[in-house]
């Protein structure tokens, strides 16, 4: 977003707040029209309410001095100011459930509208700082969306009761409703300065905040306190959070000082002003040119127009942030999406072929892949090997249709991988990687069935994953077997709690989630890392030894990568060897000397 966006102008200002009223109008069309209806109501109806008190003030009085028919006309007015006493308080009764109810509307519309469109961007849009940088700011602005709507309601409210009060107080004198609207002025501008501020302030700190909040989470998070412990970092981690909050919040609290004597100011002005017209009122009924509860009336009136004031620079302050934010937000929901191809793959490929890729991440110049060319064709069980940093993983990447070669073509069948839908694609893939997800929020056989959603459950399917896996003997053992709680945080409804797995155990439980997919290529990235030696061996002979499947294969160890059909050695983003486990091992180049070690072991 560029400075001027930031920075923005008063049409920029009247753009975005009714950017904001269309959205809630869309979100939830009966709530707004009860905010607007309730907003002119809990505005006007205390003003009418005071009124009808400085009636019966005077005829209060009237009826001290001997008026004979003052008493009656008190008793009218003292009936009607309760009745508008109740009228206020049924509207506001009915007004909380709509406040409830149009925050949940417009909150979910809003937040639904941007996950959707956050999950359905091209994959390489989530490696950019820019747009994860929007990211942000468009959540925080979603998040509190219905809090916004509140405030500008907040904010057309105070402004309708500024107008009635100075229309009010014109029919006393016009001069009196002039002295009050010069000395609002000057609070309002000073607030529009100090708002500007704050919101390129909070801007230029989203980094700050973003680590603040990673730092704070790892500090929280009971798998992380172990190694904090271990290595002495928690003060280390406290001093660097204080360091960024301070960041954050100091800077905005400097505002706010360099602030205090021209709202001094400003309040000094209102506080005059407001005297001037008490006095001039109270002049006016010692001369007896004007009634008794006529002091009250202005007194009430005025006293509603500041505190309409103070209660709109207020609101003025956090909804001017807000408004910048709705720019950001917009700017994220016009973000392309990924474009999604109409023709859809009918079956899965019998050929894989990379010709000539290269790869460059957006942002960067230097090549993470450089011209790699190789055919899978269905049944091939694939290893791939290299040093750490070598390309396997975008390789992998590339493979998923993750991101798209910057010099090359994939190929499926003879056509280019990016002309199909890539959810046609992705149906046919079981893929375990790295930093594969663990549910912790749900059961250990949820945890397999997310595998595949979309077919008909089957126990018999799933455990025969689980065993595949070697992962149905722990997941039997446990307090509820399959329907065991995965996060030892939860609760179960009989109240006992959930349970927690070592990091081996839940790799098999992810290997068995992938197994549940039952798909016919099989693309695994370091996928048993966690899992001890003997245990992979077997499980990869299993699954070396299924013909029906494909199977891409990324692996440190020997025991795993002898097993496959060809073997392609990455290094720099080239493959430098490729070949049978026994070629490669004759041929003692790079794959003999990264694995040395594990083969003369072997041989011993």
């Amino acid at each position: 977003m560029t400075k001027e966006t930031k920075k923005m102008t008063h049409r920029q200002r009247v753009r975005g707040i009714l950017g904001v009223a269309r959205e809630s109008a869309a979100a939830a069309p009966f709530a707004m029209v009860v905010k607007i209806v309730g907003t002119v109501i809990s505005a006007g109806l205390p003003i009418v309410t005071t009124y009808f008190a400085a009636l019966t003030t005077t005829a209060l009085a009237d009826a001290y001095a001997g008026d004979d028919t003052a008493g009656e006309r008190a008793i009218t007015y003292v009936i009607i100011t309760a009745a508008l006493g109740v009228l206020m308080t049924a509207w506001s009764s009915f007004e909380q459930y709509v406040n409830a109810y149009s925050k949940y509307a417009i909150d979910a519309a809003m937040s639904d509208r941007m996950y959707d469109h956050f999950l359905n961007l091209d994959y390489w849009q989530y490696d950019d700082k820019k747009i994860v940088d929007m990211f942000d700011r468009a959540k925080q602005f979603a998040q509190f969306f219905s809090y916004v709507f509140d405030s500008l309601s907040s904010i057309f409210r105070d402004v309708i009761t500024m107008i009635f009060a100075l229309i009010a107080l014109s029919l006393v004198n016009w001069w009196l409703a002039l002295i009050v609207l010069v000395a609002v002025i000057p609070g309002i501008i000073i607030q529009f300065r100090l708002s500007r501020l704050q919101t390129s302030h909070w801007n230029s700190t989203v980094e700050a905040r973003r680590a603040r909040n990673n730092i704070e989470w790892n500090l929280l998070e009971p798998r992380a306190i172990a190694e904090i412990k271990l290595y002495g970092l928690a003060s280390h981690l406290l001093q660097l959070r204080q360091k960024y909050r301070d960041k954050d919040e100091k800077n905005r609290l400097a505002f706010e000082r360099q602030f205090i004597p021209k709202r001094l100011s400003g309040d000094i002005l209102e506080a005059v002003a407001e005297v001037v017209v008490l006095v001039y009122t109270a002049l006016q009924i010692v001369a007896r040119e004007q009634p008794i509860g006529q002091f009250l009336y202005v007194q009430q009136i005025t006293s509603r127009a500041f505190s309409s004031l103070r209660s709109f620079v207020g609101s003025l302050n956090n909804v001017d942030e807000d408004i910048a934010n709705l720019f950001d937000y917009r700017e994220f929901m016009e973000l392309p999406g990924a474009a999604h191809q109409q023709k859809r793959l009918s079956m899965p490929p019998k050929e894989i072929t990379f010709e000539n890729i290269s790869f460059t991440y957006p942002g960067t110049e230097n090549s993470v892949l450089q011209n790699i060319s190789m055919t899978i064709r269905s049944g091939d069980r694939i290893a791939i090997v290299g040093e750490n940093g070598a390309g396997k993983s975008t390789f992998i990447k590339i493979l998923l249709g993750l991101y798209k070669p910057t010099q090359g073509v994939v190929t499926l069948d003879g056509k280019n991988l990016h002309a199909y839908d890539p959810a046609s694609w992705h149906k046919y893939l079981a893929v375990l990687q790295q930093d594969f997800q663990s549910y912790t929020f749900t059961t250990a056989r949820s945890n397999i069935v997310f595998g595949n959603i979309a077919a008909k459950y089957s126990n018999e399917k799933l455990v025969a994953a689980a065993k595949q896996a070697e992962a149905q003997e722990f997941l039997e053992k446990l307090p509820k077997s399959y329907d065991t709680l995965m996060g030892k945080w939860m609760e179960h409804t009989d109240g006992t709690s959930g349970v927690s797995l070592s990091g081996g155990q839940w790799q098999r439980l992810a290997l068995a989630r992938n197994f549940y997919r039952d798909s016919p290529i099989i693309i695994l990235d370091e996928p048993t890392s966690a899992i001890d030696a003997l245990a992979e061996s077997r499980i990869f002979k299993r699954l070396f030894a299924d013909k029906r499947r494909t199977v891409v294969a990324i692996s440190h160890r020997l025991s795993t990568v002898e097993k496959a059909d060809i073997i392609y050695m990455f290094e720099a983003g080239q493959i430098v060897e490729q070949g049978t486990y026994d070629e490669l091992v004759a041929n003692r180049g790079r794959f003999y000397r990264m694995f040395e070690s594990q083969i003369v072991r072997d041989i011993k």
